[in-house]
């Protein structure tokens, strides 16, 4: 049984709101999204993420307090990853991750297949 999700009820889960978040978010914040949907389904801690992206240690944690502003004024505290918090996760640490839908919301999103109109 896998360990209980840090607030679940902030995970974005509609494809169009994950596509607009990876519109609105910064540049970095688009590069950890990328790098989380590579491993849908597989929480990793911060530095196996930062390592795998190939940044510097604590930069999540600065990318995610940048964002910040941005995730309670438009999408309501909401996120387009999921947590396990340290108490509960299987390393003892803060785990990240995005579900398989959550993933495939950001590809379709970088290969433009979200929010484009039909004709």
């Amino acid at each position: 049984m896998p360990p209980p999700q840090h607030a679940p009820h902030n995970a974005l889960t509609d494809a169009e709101e994950i596509a607009r978040f990876h519109d609105r978010c910064s540049d970095l914040m688009r590069e950890l999204l990328h790098a989380l949907a590579e491993s849908p389904d597989h929480p990793r801690t911060f530095p196996a993420i930062e390592d795998s992206i190939g940044w510097p240690r604590r930069r999540i944690a600065s990318v995610l307090g940048g964002v910040h502003h941005l995730r309670q004024t438009e999408f309501g505290g909401r996120r387009p990853y999921r947590f396990h918090g340290a108490r509960w996760s299987r390393s003892g640490r803060w785990e990240m991750w995005m579900d398989a839908d959550q993933a495939r919301a950001v590809r379709a999103s970088v290969e433009g297949d979200i929010g484009r109109k039909q004709t």
